[in-house]
């Protein structure tokens, strides 16, 4: 199989028969083989009963539907487990990615050699208050990751086989499934200009609370990669610092006693609030230093200790 295209969505259904018959069109016209992979996000409309009927009329369609509303990650994450083509593109269903941009995308991958192509809305059709929050965030991650994209959160990717096989999407990392594939050793990775369409129905599922999670999560993603598996790099580090800090304090106002010991109005020690700040950094830092310590040993003792991939075997 050519391609598998992974559609998560929540209330479209006026949107997924015209963009069904979009892609089978694109699909006829290059000849490529093909599954359409819709993921049903605890859709509260009559989305399912769509997904049903075209699962009917074409053949090349397949359906998941969650309980509830999880979020697109875990919406992307069970449709790549299903993912059987050599190229996975992942779009959106609400008619704002073009299926035209297929045929490129797929030449990219199969062609050009690249891991992972990400779509890049130069021109967008949305109001300010998401463009430049996008902006904001799209710099925020360049600068964290290394990566040079300029619009990680676009929908519209296309993906080798073995990379959605070998990474774990998970709460709203959908954003960062770039910078899983580059963790995952999956590096030729670079960005295609696409078309970006005004919705035609529906409302926008955009909220500004999103960016505050993208944040959270964009700190996240990054301790983990570096220091998911050595945890006491972060924390012993920052523990032996802090108390090496809090000692030295310590001894020096244990010195500067003994050189003032004749003076009468030199302070004792412990009247000094330095003395406690010294007292506290110590503390702390052995804190840190256990932390990082009880991370070790429980990564020690995890069944996931040794979690690498393997990319082809001969």
């Amino acid at each position: 199989m050519n391609i598998s295209v992974v559609i998560p969505l929540f209330n479209e259904e006026e949107s997924l028969p015209e963009l069904m018959r979009w892609i089978d069109q694109v699909m006829k016209v290059n000849a490529y083989s093909y599954q359409v992979i819709m993921i049903d996000d605890g859709s509260e409309d009559e989305s399912w009963k769509v997904i049903e009927n075209l699962s009917q009329e074409y053949g090349t369609v397949r359906g998941i539907r969650f309980t509830r509303n999880y979020g697109k990650s875990a919406a992307l994450n069970e449709g790549f487990a299903i993912a059987e083509g050599e190229v996975v593109i992942t779009m959106d269903a609400d008619l704002q990615d073009s299926p035209e941009e297929i045929p490129e995308l797929y030449r990219m991958i199969t062609v050009q050699g690249y891991h992972l192509v990400s779509g890049w809305k130069q021109k967008r059709y949305d109001p300010l208050s998401k463009t430049i929050p996008t902006r904001l965030f799209n710099w925020a991650t360049r600068k964290m990751s290394g990566i040079y994209l300029h619009d990680f959160n676009c929908g519209l990717k296309s993906y080798a086989l073995p990379v959605v096989q070998s990474i774990e999407v998970y709460g709203e990392m959908h954003r960062y499934i770039p910078i899983l594939a580059k963790d995952a050793g999956f590096k030729r990775i670079t960005e295609k200009v696409v078309s970006h369409q005004a919705r035609k129905y529906g409302k926008s599922k955009f909220g500004l609370n999103r960016f505050v999670n993208g944040l959270l999560d964009l700190m996240s993603i990054s301790f983990m990669i570096r220091f998911g598996k050595k945890p006491m790099h972060f924390f012993g580090l920052l523990g032996l610092l802090s108390t090496f800090t809090g000692l030295a304090a310590t001894i020096w106002l244990i010195v500067y006693k003994l050189i003032n010991i004749n003076n009468p109005h030199a302070r004792d020690i412990t009247d000094k609030p330095s003395f406690y700040i010294a007292l506290t950094m110590m503390i702390i830092g052995v804190q840190m230093f256990l932390a990082g310590f009880i991370g070790e040993m429980i990564g020690r003792n995890s069944s996931e200790r040794n979690v690498y991939k393997i990319r082809e075997r001969i």
